[in-house]
């Protein structure tokens, strides 16, 4: 039916502060008006400031949450977040091929607190099983230096690094940048097709904490957009106007603390896509 609603899978960790992770991602999901389906990869104990605990799930019960959806709901595309460890990479990345998935990887190694949540072991695993299985990946600068096993130093090494990731890989890059090429411009590096893109909004001036789960809710939104159908170009602008709008109209929970939160408005005019 071209009418049904699209469902969108998250298989990523639970946050209990629900600023990123599988809260961030159904919350999301919800606000493009697609149907969120979830599996719970582990069980963080955490809030902006700190991660306290991690208790990463069996593989079995990855597996089973996976299977269980997969069989019965028509999944136009996945995402994955954090993943822990190289069985649980290799378990999803078995599935995705077996189901045939559409999918958004974003290789969640380090919180924003500084709190590893990927095995070193498991690097090559996602690099070699995940990222060939995905249409697109939406790695941070910590995160693809990681990778890449260096250091950037300029606009070009990012640019050199996402098409590395292309050439390498085959999927799409959307290298989250953030502050490294302007001060006044959020610009992430893409690499469609083995073409790379700035892809930017205005910076929000907020506090630290309140951008708890942008990188969450950017691969979530991604996903979500691709499910709904639209053009590569249109889903990353999308994309980006949802991120900056969700943190522009964050919101205020205490004296010291606000999160982003899904925007009322649509600020598709303050993103700029352009060819390098």
């Amino acid at each position: 039916m071209n009418d049904s609603l699209p469902s969108v899978l998250t298989i990523a960790g639970s946050d209990s502060g629900g600023g990123a992770g599988i809260q961030a991602d159904l919350r999301t999901f919800h606000s493009f008006k697609v149907y969120g389906c979830s599996v719970i990869t582990a069980v963080t104990s955490q809030n902006p400031d700190e991660v306290c605990r991690v208790d990463v799930l069996p593989v079995e019960a990855i597996r089973t949450q996976m299977e269980s959806v997969l069989d019965l709901f028509p999944v136009r595309y996945a995402k994955t977040g954090m993943l822990a460890g190289r069985e649980i990479i290799e378990c999803v990345a078995e599935l995705v091929q077996k189901y045939d998935l559409n999918l958004v990887v974003d290789p969640v190694m380090v919180s924003t607190s500084g709190t590893r949540l990927l095995e070193g072991s498991a690097i090559s695993a996602m690099t070699e099983k995940l990222f060939p299985a995905a249409q697109w990946i939406t790695p941070n600068i910590p995160e693809a230096e990681l990778i890449c096993n260096r250091k950037f130093q300029s606009p070009d090494d990012l640019a050199d690094a996402a098409k590395e990731f292309y050439n390498q890989y085959g999927c799409n890059v959307i290298l989250k940048s953030g502050h490294a090429i302007s001060s006044d411009r959020v610009t992430d590096i893409v690499c469609y097709h083995g073409r790379i893109f700035a892809l930017s909004s205005p910076v929000v001036n907020i506090r630290k904490n309140t951008a708890h789960g942008t990188g969450c809710t950017l691969s979530a939104a991604m996903a979500a957009n691709l499910a709904l159908g639209k053009s590569w170009d249109q889903a990353l602008k999308e994309t980006k106007a949802f991120v900056y709008g969700s943190l522009y109209e964050n919101k205020v929970l205490s004296e010291n603390l606000s999160q982003m939160y899904p925007p009322e408005n649509n600020y598709l005019n303050k993103t700029a896509l352009e060819e390098l």
